[in-house]
């Protein structure tokens, strides 16, 4: 009988701390998620087929990334409609955090533009999370073109038709075509395969002058000397062809057309989930290993300060390839 009082006491005290923790720390809240996650393998999609240069840094960045935070990060291929279908079923996933999507520009803040109907909006439908590096487009002609370098081609694009591959409607090498044909009085012609296979081996084959692509699908083919590289789109040279001039070195000052890579999240993903992503994945991308593997696919390593940092600078790309979409009139057809 001496013993109850104490009990009681103890039983109160504890059961008041259990409903004073559960009122700071509810399951459903930020904090737990932030200390929790992740519990479970994360899903990494990537909206084209492998071996294309959004598979290469997806698979290059998805171990190391895994062992940052403790879980297999496992890179799951969907592609379809120049990576808009896979970017979709992102955007339409859980904001658990366990389902993010690797993607490029194309996908995001190009083709949607180029749809009759955009089955998402990037700003609201996604959480940019960050950037881990970018890459130019190349101009590359096969043997069968006689041309010196990119002021020749361009010059006879003013007088005859010239045929550009790319690996398909609806990406960043498609409005680079179109950039293109804007400069040379539209006697250029887009030819759009289904990949980058078939567009390079046609272009290597003389059935089309030349081809624009992302630099990491053609820069073997270059430096095997089967594709002559012409101009790159950034705005400076580029350490892994330092040779090879920039389009504005020769003749269009304005001209660039950047690819990036980054990673996002659904949206409505808590800021503690996706601040966690985000500093695993400047923990990687400034990895000298890791580093050096982007290096050798063609892709500048790159971080961003924040996801807000990541976040502008899509809406900024989101803005300036809508505007060049309409002026072109190019469409996914």
């Amino acid at each position: 009988m001496k013993t109850t009082q104490p009990i009681r006491r103890t039983l109160c005290s504890t059961a008041c701390a259990l409903v004073a923790s559960a009122a700071l720390f509810p399951m459903g809240s930020l904090v737990y998620a932030q200390t929790a996650y992740p519990t479970k393998p994360i899903k990494l999609v990537v909206g084209f087929p492998p071996g294309g240069s959004n598979d290469m840094v997806a698979r290059i960045i998805s171990v190391p990334l895994g062992e940052i935070l403790g879980q297999q990060v496992i890179v799951e291929n969907k592609p379809g409609a120049s990576g808009v279908l896979g970017s979709n079923s992102v955007s339409k996933s859980s904001p658990d955090g366990y389902t993010l999507l690797l993607s490029s520009a194309s996908p995001l803040v190009i083709a949607p533009h180029l749809l009759p109907k955009k089955p998402f909006e990037v700003t609201k439908d996604f959480v940019a999370i960050g950037t881990l590096g970018s890459t130019p487009e190349a101009i590359a002609v096969g043997s069968s073109m006689q041309v010196k370098d990119f002021r020749d081609f361009m010059e006879q694009a003013k007088t005859k038709s010239i045929t550009v591959s790319s690996s398909g409607n609806g990406g960043l090498p498609h409005l680079t075509i179109e950039l293109l044909k804007q400069a040379s009085a539209n006697q250029i012609t887009h030819v759009p395969y289904k990949g980058a296979g078939p567009a390079v081996s046609d272009t290597l084959a003389g059935h089309v002058n030349a081809v624009t692509m992302d630099l990491p699908a053609l820069i073997t083919f270059i430096r095997d000397g089967k594709l002559k590289a012409l101009a790159v789109t950034s705005d400076k040279r580029v350490d892994f062809l330092p040779d090879v001039p920039t389009a504005q070195e020769q003749g269009l000052p304005s001209f660039s057309a950047v690819n990036w890579f980054g990673v996002f999240a659904p949206a409505s993903t808590s800021q503690a989930v996706v601040d966690k992503i985000h500093d695993a994945l400047n923990k990687v991308v400034k990895d000298p290993k890791v580093s050096e593997q982007l290096k050798r696919v063609a892709v500048v390593p790159q971080t961003s300060a924040s996801p807000k940092e990541f976040a502008a600078f899509v809406a900024k790309e989101n803005e300036r390839w809508g505007r060049v979409a309409r002026e072109s009139g190019a469409s996914m057809d």
